[in-house]
């Protein structure tokens, strides 16, 4: 599809939230006959909002008028698994996601970043690279601004920063990013893929399946189930494939040694600078930063522009987020941490003594992994929400002391109880925040007004 041939087709939109009503403006501005389908209730001036771009609607549900479509764009909020998709794709309606539909409109290069964990910092990284560069930058995608909001602002010499989720990797057609960044893969959301990994770690590996000649794939040397996937399609296609490992030398891309990040990209072999001069600690910040200057060095951005932003960017919000000390003690948003392995990498983060809140809306979580870490760092768990139970019977008896809070007050009384000077208290919850919040950042700005009123 194109914006030419977009024009006059019947196209149905499932999903009202930002993203569904972004596409559903793109796609009438382009001259489609646009229908937008929600399960549940509009929200403010939705209604409003969809009438003056002449896109008729229904909420409360999905009727048969919804699959009178020549193609669908689903919301990346709704699952594959509906009921109205699956009769869609019976049909042989094509279903397309928000990004694939974007992208159709897209003149300026796409850097495409996914991965279970670091997705966002590895995004703001490479945008902030890109606009010290003095380089036009777009950000959006699952970093909370629709692709398609923004997609017709961006011209040729533009790049666009674009974080993708596996949702919206979902159902992808021909979204083809110049550069691609995989990160990692470990479970999450398996609530969605039926408990299911290998059917998650497929949909992260589709950022890969448009990649030609031209384009470039950095990847996770470091990830062995990545590392093997990229190893079996090098043989059969012909995008460039660049890797980034803390522990080995990579034969291209770019690596740690005796302390220093070096790119070795072209044939070419340089010392980029001191990993202790990052802006960004931690071992996983670490592997956005190599992923990050892997990415702006494939865009022709000068050593001495990404070295100077990696040296000076200040990292994003309910990230490993500093809000306060009081009485030496440290407070630490971790807010976005929403899987398991985003609190191994808070965990491994930190040498002094960790009061850690963790719980909230299970979404199929195997806390095996953080056991030794709890056991060796973590003074105290306080476990919230819904998740609870679950993660005191997993995790509590590996912890100095354990107890559960029925709200992010008393969560953070019992931390202030447990906590002694020199101690971080951290919300890393390892959850979804829908319990509970209205997403993660309420979640986090929660802690941090709490935070500030002690």
């Amino acid at each position: 599809m194109n914006p030419e041939t977009v024009q006059g087709k019947a196209v149905t939109v499932v999903g009202g939230g930002r993203s569904g009503l972004s596409v559903a403006r793109l796609l009438a501005q382009a001259g489609a006959s646009v229908f937008l389908t929600e399960r549940g209730a509009p929200t403010s001036g939705l209604r409003e909002a969809l009438d003056a771009l002449g896109v008729r609607s229904e909420f409360g549900g999905h009727t048969s008028r919804a699959l009178d479509a020549d193609f669908f764009v689903v919301s990346p909020g709704v699952p594959s698994t509906v009921n109205l998709v699956r009769q869609a794709q019976s049909m042989r309606i094509p279903v397309y996601s928000e990004i694939e539909a974007a992208s159709w409109f897209c003149r300026a290069p796409i850097v495409a970043i996914t991965g279970s964990n670091g997705k966002t910092t590895t995004t703001s990284l490479i945008a902030h690279i890109f606009r010290r560069s003095g380089r036009p930058t777009i950000v959006a995608g699952n970093i909370g601004y629709p692709f398609s909001d923004y997609v017709r602002e961006a011209p040729p010499e533009a790049v666009v920063a674009l974080e993708v989720s596996s949702f919206q990797l979902d159902h992808i057609d021909a979204f083809r990013p110049r550069v691609a960044v995989l990160l990692n893969v470990t479970p999450d959301h398996l609530d969605r893929y039926d408990n299911d990994f290998e059917a998650y770690a497929r949909s992260k590996f589709r950022i890969l399946e448009n990649l030609g000649a031209g384009d470039t794939l950095v990847y996770n040397e470091d990830d062995d189930l990545i590392r093997e996937y990229v190893r079996r399609e090098r043989g059969t296609r012909a995008f460039r494939a660049l890797g980034f490992s803390i522990e080995r030398a990579c034969e291209a891309g770019a690596f740690v040694r005796d302390g220093a990040l070096v790119l070795r990209i072209n044939q070419h072999e340089e010392v980029l600078m001191q990993a202790e001069q990052l802006a960004l600690r931690g071992r996983h910040n670490l592997y956005n930063s190599l992923a990050a200057a892997v990415a702006a060095r494939v865009m022709e951005v000068r050593n001495d522009v990404v070295r100077e932003s990696m040296a000076g960017f200040e990292g994003v919000p309910h990230r490993l987020e500093f809000v306060r000390e009081i009485e030496g003690v440290r407070y630490v948003n971790d807010s976005k941490a929403t899987n398991v392995n985003s609190v191994w990498y808070a965990l491994e983060t930190f040498e002094e003594p960790i009061v850690l809140i963790a719980g909230g809306r299970d979404k199929g979580n195997d806390y095996t992994s953080l056991k030794p870490l709890v056991r060796s760092k973590v003074r105290a768990l306080i476990a919230l929400g819904e998740s609870a139970g679950k993660v005191l019977d997993a995790l509590g008896p590996y912890a100095g002391a354990a107890a559960s809070a029925r709200s992010m007050e008393e969560a953070l009384r019992r931390a202030r109880e447990y906590a002694k000077p020199g101690d971080i208290v951290l919300l890393s919850p390892a959850c979804a925040s829908f319990d509970m919040f209205e997403n993660y950042e309420d979640r986090g700005d929660t802690f941090k007004r709490l935070v500030a009123s002690l």
